[in-house]
Parts: structure tokens; sequence; C-alpha cells
């Protein structure tokens, strides 16, 4: 089984989970292969960049689990790779929750008929905002360590997730066929506020942490281009409410409920230091 983007938020918890299974042999995809230091799993030499490397990446698995870049020509990087791809092999794609929400034609959803259209058995996956954003010095840590969280949410809600959550689904989804052509709007078990989720974090950060909620173009402010176009939509369902429905599909497909937002942080302990 392929994972593409293995050292990434979802792709190394899901090869740890893949390589408990002695029958799989984990193939960990990476534009620096030797990079890839997680027991039980083979570095693998992959690159968007690289598509003359496909190929070799892909031959012989029965599965690929695909880390869909954050870049214009995703739809079309996506397609090329699977006509790369043996066409016995199942795809997993993460996606985005309330993919839909662009409509048709909009880059998700252009990223996710690449997939469904490729003749591959397949599973789509499309969590919420993940947990980790909170735990990692890019986003928010050290923000939160100054006692502040800037983010622009207009009063909406955000049912954050795991990304250990989505590996534990995106595991079942590689190895189990029943999950075939099924679409999974991952989430956390509970809709919470950012006032509610600065709450948490003060709690868990035994320290005060202030929401300061901000316009998009203060929450996109030095980045240019497609990532700041794709921040800033981003932004904007988040205001819109694309990311505040609850789903229970984390237990339905593991058998266990997802992760509590103050049960992640106890986890990852004060001031969130470890990335978890």
């Amino acid at each position: 089984m392929l994972i593409t983007g293995v050292r990434g938020k979802t792709g190394s918890p899901l090869a740890r989970l893949l390589v408990e299974d002695k029958d799989v042999d984990v193939l960990g995809g990476s534009s620096n292969p030797a990079s890839v230091d997680l027991d039980g799993v083979r570095p693998t030499a992959f690159s968007w960049d690289v598509p003359s490397g496909w190929k070799a990446a892909t031959e012989g698995v029965d599965a690929v689990y695909i880390v869909r870049p954050d870049r214009a020509d995703a739809p079309d990087l996506i397609g090329a790779l699977l006509d790369e791809t043996p066409a016995r092999a199942r795809i997993v794609l993460l996606s985005e929750q309330d993919a839909d929400y662009m409509g048709a034609d909009g880059w998700a959803p252009r990223a996710e008929r690449a997939v469904r259209d490729s003749g591959h058995a397949w599973t789509i996956l499309r969590p919420s905002w993940f947990m980790q954003v909170f735990t990692d010095p890019r986003f928010y840590r050290d923000q939160i360590a100054d006692g502040k969280l800037p983010f622009s949410s207009g009063g909406a809600s955000l049912a954050w997730i795991d990304a250990r959550d989505i590996a534990a689904v995106a595991e079942r989804a590689l190895l189990d066929e029943k999950h075939a052509g099924q679409v999974y709007e991952l989430t956390g078990p509970e809709s919470l506020t950012l006032p509610r989720t600065a709450e948490l974090l003060s709690a868990a950060a035994g320290r005060p942490v202030a929401l300061h909620e901000i316009t998009v173009d203060q929450a996109v402010d030095g980045t240019t281009g497609f990532e700041r176009e794709l921040f800033a939509l981003t932004f904007e369902r988040v205001r819109a409410g694309s990311f505040a429905e609850v789903t229970d599909s984390v237990e339905r497909v593991t058998g266990r409920p997802a992760r509590t937002l103050p049960a992640f942080l106890a986890e990852a302990g004060p001031p969130f230091g470890r990335a978890t």
C-alpha cells in the first residue's frame, strides 16, 4: 500500500496503523525518501513534481492513499497519477468536509471527480479542520503560547477532528473493500464555537487564551497566489458553517468514537509543544 505524503498529519499515523498488519507492505511516499524513518515503512520516492517516477512508485500496489496536493493543478495531477496506477488498486482520497460547497466545477469536487472517474475502486474522506493546528508551530501553537487565538470564524462553529481518527478511517477503507464507493464526512464528536474552543485551550494550557476574531484578509495575510485564494475560500466556508456539522462516521467505520478536543489537548500536554 502506497501512502503519498507519508510524513504528513494523516500519512504518518496511517503508516503506523498499517505496519501493525504483518500482511501489509507499507510504502512511504515522499519527495525525500531518506527522511522517511517510520519503523516498518519502506521509503519510496514520490513527488507530485516528478511524474516520471509515479509508475515505479505505484508498481504492484494494491491500494493508494492520496493526500490531495494543495495546488491549482491537483485535479489533473490526481487523474494522471491514477492512469499510472494498476487498475486493481483501491484508492482512498483525502478531500475536505462539505467539498460540494464550491459547486460541481469547484477545485475540490474536480479533484474528487478525478478519482471517481478513474475506473478504480475508491473511497473519499472529507474531514473537518484538524485539531493538530493547535499543536503545530506553522499554524496556531505559538500564538496560543502567547495567549491568543487569532481566527476568522464569523461566529460559526467547527467540529474539530484529530488527524489520527482520519487515519483510522483511512486504514479501514484501504483494507476492506466494503468501503468502496463511499464518501465519508469526518468530524469530531461535537461542534464548538471559537470562544468555546478558546476556553478549552485555556483550560488545557493552564493560562488564558483569548480569541481574537479577525477578518478573512487578516487571516490570509502573507500568502499569495493560489495558496491565498484557497486559504481565503476556506475561511469563507468556515464563516458559512461548512465545518460545523457533526457526523458519526468515525465511530461507524472504526467502532470507536472520535476523540474530543479536551482529550486531544490533554494528551498533547501544555503548552502543546508535542505535535500529536
